[in-house]
């Protein structure tokens, strides 16, 4: 079948099993193809063709309410809804989002782009449909690395409580961007291998009932029976214990299994989870044999050899963070390392091979490892947790409250700081600067390059006035020179990088060759920009800002970061306390809405984030006297 045809999932419903088998072989066939030109989750999708075809099969959406916890595993979905004559334009500017997306489909009940939320979504769906008194169904889809997160956890809880009519398709492959770790996850393990719990159950249930009625003492002796076979199936009988009806386990591959389990739930009164077992990576064999997690989200491949495409440059940032804590670890054995699942993204698996009694990974679970590492550094240990800058919003009261409030001696490595492109609005790295500046005790710096970064780590390590946090963007450096011996930076103080006496463009990081370039472009017409690495963003350099308002010298701002709250905030904040009040700040960063999926060079011209930008700022800023041509 082209599926390039399909409009929407009703055609599904008179499908035979056969047509169904047929499709999944060239709905994955279509995603192999598209996917290594333009990238993307393409394991987790291979994985749920079988599971999203049944589901709208049996399933009428946009009525039935599907919602797709992360969302990386929704390109199904959206071939079934009509989107995928649009997969050309994954991921790309103006293009398909690569999660679900309310704007883009009715079909898309729910968008998400972090683990975890799809419960508490669904109950509130179901309340609502309660409420409204109608009879649609709610279905959430979670994978078991989504379910260590403390807030599945915490809907369960809620849902077992309530028993509204709700299910949850566990999908479970046993990865989720790189091997899941937990309890849960042995539990969940021990379900894998446990057999037909219900049927069992069922079949138990079917010879108690046959047994004549001698009173109330073999009634009782029955149902301990019951009870005894359930613990031996199911150890812990986790899900029932949670209050939820549990099927399973269920081959997510075979379609006749998964339909006559979803058919059983949709009857089946009160909350009901299903079990189901995939294969991340399903139907590909360099996919299906992904063990670091490299299929899991990644750009272009060669469809025949399974090659990964990688232009050739510069160490990641991810790295430079990685070998640099590394050579202070070797030296420091104070320093213990910590990943919320994201061995792989930050480098630290590098780490784990050197130090495997110092490194924790955590599972899903942001607000633990922040709370965790405080618990450490209260024993006088110095505890890193590498983290994006996305998902450390999700440990923001652990921040405030564990961390900051107490002091201590806690590294926060902030990966991904900035744009990061194609992930789009869910993952763009914008918001730490806003949401961690005004904490008190909280210092934050920003290299400017990766010799800097490695610094900046040595820095971080060796700092023990409370917590701190380093922020780096996504990809690699500029291939600058690595120094050999590590230094200190340091904090509170600002480099001039460019002198110049007319405007002074204060700037870290990645907008910083923005900021030169538009220097040196200015100097050409008469104006000259002097240039500072403000890579203390807190603290400030209060010296260096007394002198440029002493001077009077007007100033620019410049970040990829939120415009609001942000580093440029923060200078207007000191030059009004300080009473300079006639000071010019001109703040450019990321403005106040959410930034959708793009390369990053596309989403920055779109934001006005570019050196032509800036040197039109500049130009306005200037009195035209001063100009010369």
């Amino acid at each position: 079948m082209d599926v390039e045809t399909i409009k929407d999932p009703r055609f599904l419903k008179n499908y035979s099993t056969g047509q169904l088998e047929s499709l999944s072989k060239d709905i994955r066939e279509f995603l192999i193809e598209k996917l290594s030109v333009t990238g993307g989750h393409l394991g987790p999708n291979l994985g749920v063709v079988e599971l999203t075809l049944v589901l709208h099969h049996l399933f009428e959406s946009p009525k039935d309410k599907i919602i797709w916890d992360v969302g990386h595993q929704a390109y199904v979905h959206k071939i079934l809804t009509g989107r995928a004559n649009r997969f050309d334009e994954l991921r790309q500017y103006k293009g398909l989002c690569g999660f679900p997306k309310r704007d883009e489909s009715e079909h898309d009940v729910w968008e998400t782009g972090h683990s975890s939320t799809s419960l508490s979504s669904a109950m509130g769906m179901a309340v609502a449909r309660d409420i409204k008194g109608t009879d649609d169904n709610v279905v959430a889809v979670i994978g078991d690395g989504a379910l260590t997160g403390g807030m599945a956890l915490e809907a369960l809880n809620h849902i077992g409580h309530e028993q509204k009519d709700l299910i949850v398709v566990l999908n479970d492959n046993e990865m989720s961007i790189a091997p899941n770790v937990g309890a849960l996850h042995n539990v969940l393990g021990r379900l894998r291998t446990a057999g037909k719990y219900q049927k069992a159950k069922e079949e138990l249930e079917f010879l108690i009932k046959k047994i004549p009625a001698f009173g109330g003492k073999l009634a009782t002796t029955a149902e301990r029976v019951k009870d005894s076979l359930k613990y031996l199936l199911v150890s812990g009988i986790f899900f029932e214990e949670m209050g939820f009806t549990y099927l399973g386990p269920v081959d997510g591959h075979d379609l006749e299994d998964l339909k006559e389990n979803i058919q059983y739930a949709k009857k089946t009164k009160g909350p009901v989870l299903i079990h189901v077992l995939t294969k991340k990576g399903k139907g590909y064999a360099p996919a299906e044999n992904d063990a670091k997690g490299t299929w899991h989200g990644l750009g272009p491949y060669k469809i025949e050899s399974g090659e990964v495409v990688k232009k050739p440059g510069p160490p990641s940032y991810s790295g430079v963070f990685s070998e640099s804590l590394k050579k202070s670890a070797r030296k420091d054995d104070r320093i213990v390392a910590i990943t919320a699942a994201m061995p792989g993204g930050t480098k630290l698996d590098q780490f784990a091979q050197e130090f495997p009694d110092r490194m924790f990974d955590v599972g899903i679970a942001e607000q633990h490892a922040t709370t965790m590492a405080g618990g450490l550094a209260t024993q006088g240990l110095k505890p890193v947790f590498a983290v994006y800058s996305t998902f450390l919003q999700r440990g923001y009261d652990q921040v405030v409250h564990d961390i900051c409030r107490q002091n201590l001696n806690v590294f926060f490595a902030i990966d991904r700081a900035g744009l990061v492109g194609a992930d789009g609005e869910t993952h763009q790295g914008v918001f730490d600067i806003a949401y961690l500046r005004h904490i008190p005790n909280m210092t934050i710096l920003a290299p400017k390059d990766e010799n800097e970064l490695q610094h900046m780590v040595y820095t971080a390590t060796q700092y023990d006035d409370g917590p701190i946090a380093v922020r780096y963007p996504r990809g690699n450096g500029y291939g600058v020179k690595m120094d050999e011996e590590l230094k200190e930076i340091p904090i509170g103080k600002w480099e001039v990088l460019q002198d110049g006496a007319d405007v002074a463009i204060l700037t870290f990081g990645t907008m910083i060759p923005v900021a030169t370039e538009a220097a040196e472009l200015l100097e050409k017409e008469g104006i000259f920009v002097k240039v500072i690495n403000a890579r203390s963003i807190k603290p400030l350099d209060e010296p260096m800002l007394t002198e440029l308002a002493e001077q009077n010298t007007q100033v620019i701002t410049l970040e990829e970061a939120s415009v609001q709250g942000s580093f440029g905030s923060a200078v207007l904040e000191f030059f009004h306390d300080s009473g300079y009040h006639d000071m010019t700040v001109k703040r450019l960063g990321i403005p106040d809405r959410f930034i959708e999926h793009g390369s990053v060079p596309q989403l920055l011209e779109e934001i006005g984030l570019t050196t032509n930008h800036v040197v039109d700022h500049v130009t306005e800023m200037i009195p035209r006297k001063k100009q010369r041509a």
